[in-house]
């Protein structure tokens, strides 16, 4: 980690916070599947969510199952979207089971809504949504999330699964990168 410290501006959200947050979240969503007496159907969205995920399922005190995901919205050294492509999908049988997708950032909107239209064909019982971050953002999305770990600036953050050039998703805090990364990036 310590080759990467000089590249990080500000840790953002520290990784005690994350855990706590975390918790919280995976003690609302079994409440709120218990009471249906439901077990559910995880499906992170990768690879950012991995981490995530993983987290949150080791909390989670009820019956569940995975379904998979890989969509990809920031390629290579992008710090802005590029819209959501969907890469792979193992999703297993959905209809009639309640779902939870996890992701890990809700920008845009784009990446959730696909997923989201993607689900929903298959029929679920329910569709949730569980997101980690969820950027401040002055253009009013279309999607929403039902659980929501952390609200925060419209900044480009990694760590704790996101990516940089699929770098940085080892740290445990969520952090902002040094401005000049974020302009060379930029460059073509």
């Amino acid at each position: 980690m310590a080759a990467m410290s000089h590249q990080i501006d500000q840790v953002l959200i520290p990784r005690r916070r994350i855990a706590r947050r975390v918790r919280h979240l995976a003690a609302q969503i079994t409440l709120d599947h218990q009471q249906s007496g439901a077990e559910i159907t995880l499906v992170p969205i990768l690879t950012g969510a991995m981490i995530f995920c993983a987290d949150l399922m080791r909390r989670l005190s009820m019956r569940l199952k995975m379904g998979l995901l890989t969509v990809s919205s920031y390629p290579g050294s992008s710090v802005r979207s590029q819209g959501p492509a969907l890469l792979a999908q193992q999703l297993g049988e959905l209809t009639g089971r309640h779902v939870l997708i996890v992701d890990d950032i809700l920008d845009s909107g784009g990446t959730l809504g696909l997923v989201q239209g993607l689900v929903a064909e298959l029929k679920p019982a329910s569709l949730r949504t569980c997101v980690l971050l969820r950027k401040q953002r002055a253009l009013q999305r279309t999607v929403k999330a039902d659980y929501v770990g952390f609200d925060i600036p419209d900044v480009f953050v990694a760590g704790y699964g996101l990516d940089y050039d699929n770098y940085y998703r080892n740290l445990p805090d969520i952090v902002t990168l040094r401005p000049m990364m974020a302009r060379e990036a930029q460059q073509p």
